[in-house]
């Protein structure tokens, strides 16, 4: 790749690394006293870097034990304050470990948005309450949206809540009471009843499903029961913890092709699952990328690790109601554009028919057939195929129709068959 590069653009690329390069070590340099005070203090037990000052405009306060405790430690260079400027989306990975376990076991820290975000989501809140850019939180909080439900209210509407966020797009009652019953920022879980949570856990909840509700996917849809998510742990503050599952998926996109046939496979599977199981909520994937998702080391696991950006339709519901053509199956249209991870969708129609093939859609383009693109390459995670495959030319041909359909309901069928084949092929690989 550097022979594309003109030889005076290479030396100046070069030395604009350097240049770059020099100026953090002489920022460390200067630095030095807070930086090693930094590396030997356990910021996870403080609470103002918790941000647990701010709540109830946080996330919750169930794992406060733990972090203030010193249960909880930043890994190597998570620990330096100094390099936070590199990391835009706010996401750790730090060790916990109980005392009576006698072991530590990896997490991850996230904070569900960044400083940008979360600082235009203290200037929201202060706006509506106050009518001024900052104030205490504390005090705005009650005098926002996210406290209209507080008191004797007995249940979480959809009327109150409709459009805040991808989860809650098109809610039915029946979601918003799971949401409720599994939430766990509260001592009284399992009630869906929300008069049963204290005024202070109620607005935490709202401000969550408004602002980034990836924790109420990990809690409403566990993997315990088997669900494709990351395991939530709990929360403290702005600070969120959950189990580390393993290195992105994009990591393996040069792995042995057993391998990534098999990564495949999974990822159609759980296309599957999100789409038709035995609860009738449809999960919708509005955001797929390689950096979504993990592979577990042991196991080989594919789970999801960014639940920010799904849309969750309730197929009994639409059974019921009958929208205007609800049983007319849905194409998603192939959107051949020129940036990373695109998708081509209407939140409405996936709110208002039973039968969607947009998982399949979005597996297909964005992770798996030659359409995929990522970081600069091309190809999807099945590049390459062994000659004998290449050959025969099936993968392609199916991989092709579940990306970008000839056919009328052509990708329903292809997502079917290509199921079924990566199945055969990856037993016949092992």
């Amino acid at each position: 790749m550097w022979r594309l590069v003109p030889p005076k653009l290479g030396r100046l690329s070069r030395s604009l690394k350097l240049a770059a390069l020099g100026s953090l070590l002489v920022l460390m340099v200067l630095h030095s006293p807070s930086l090693l005070a930094s590396w030997q203090r356990n910021e996870l037990t403080d609470r103002r870097f918790l941000q647990l000052n701010k709540c109830p405009a946080c996330f919750g306060t169930s794992w406060c034990r733990r972090f203030l405790n010193g249960q909880v430690v930043f890994e190597a260079w998570g620990r330096l304050r100094l390099l936070d400027f590199l990391n835009v989306k706010n996401v750790y990975f730090a060790q916990y470990g109980e005392p009576r376990e006698g072991g530590r076991r990896r997490v991850v820290l996230k904070r569900l948005g960044s400083q940008r975000e979360l600082a235009q989501l203290d200037q929201s809140i202060c706006k509506r309450a106050t009518g001024r850019p900052r104030c205490d939180l504390l005090q705005a909080m009650p005098r926002t949206e996210f406290a209209r439900l507080n008191g004797d209210v007995r249940l979480l509407t959809p009327e109150a809540v409709e459009g805040w966020s991808d989860l809650v797009h098109c809610p039915s009652q029946r979601l918003l009471d799971r949401l409720v019953r599994r939430y766990a920022e509260t001592k009284d879980s399992g009630s869906f009843l929300l008069r049963n949570l204290k005024d202070s856990e109620r607005m935490q909840l709202l401000l969550t499903l408004a602002f980034n509700p990836e924790p109420l996917v990990l809690q409403s849809f566990p993997s315990d029961e088997g669900w494709p998510f990351a395991k939530y742990l709990g929360a403290c503050g702005r600070m969120v913890a959950v189990n580390y599952v393993g290195e992105e998926l994009w990591s393996y996109f040069n792995a042995p092709w057993e391998k990534r046939v098999d990564l495949a496979w999974q990822l159609m599977e759980i296309a599957e699952q999100l789409t038709n199981n035995d609860f009738e909520f449809a999960l919708y994937l509005l955001d797929v990328s390689f950096d979504n998702f993990a592979v577990g080391p042991r196991d080989g696991k594919v789970i999801i690790v960014d639940a920010e950006n799904v849309l969750v339709a309730d197929k009994r519901l639409i059974r019921q109601n009958k929208p205007e053509n609800w049983d007319v199956w849905y194409e998603s249209k192939f959107d051949d554009c020129d940036k990373e991870a695109c998708l081509s969708f209407s939140k409405e129609i996936l709110c208002a028919r039973v039968t969607v093939d947009h998982n399949y859609y979005a597996v297909c383009q964005n992770l798996l057939s030659r359409h995929a693109t990522w970081r600069g390459t091309s190809g999807g995670l099945l590049h390459d195929p062994p000659s004998e495959i290449a050959k025969d030319g099936r993968l392609e041909a199916l991989l092709d129709e579940c990306a970008n359909p000839q056919k009328r309901y052509g990708r329903f069928q292809a997502a079917k068959e290509l199921r079924e084949y990566l199945a055969q092929l990856s037993n016949n690989v092992r």
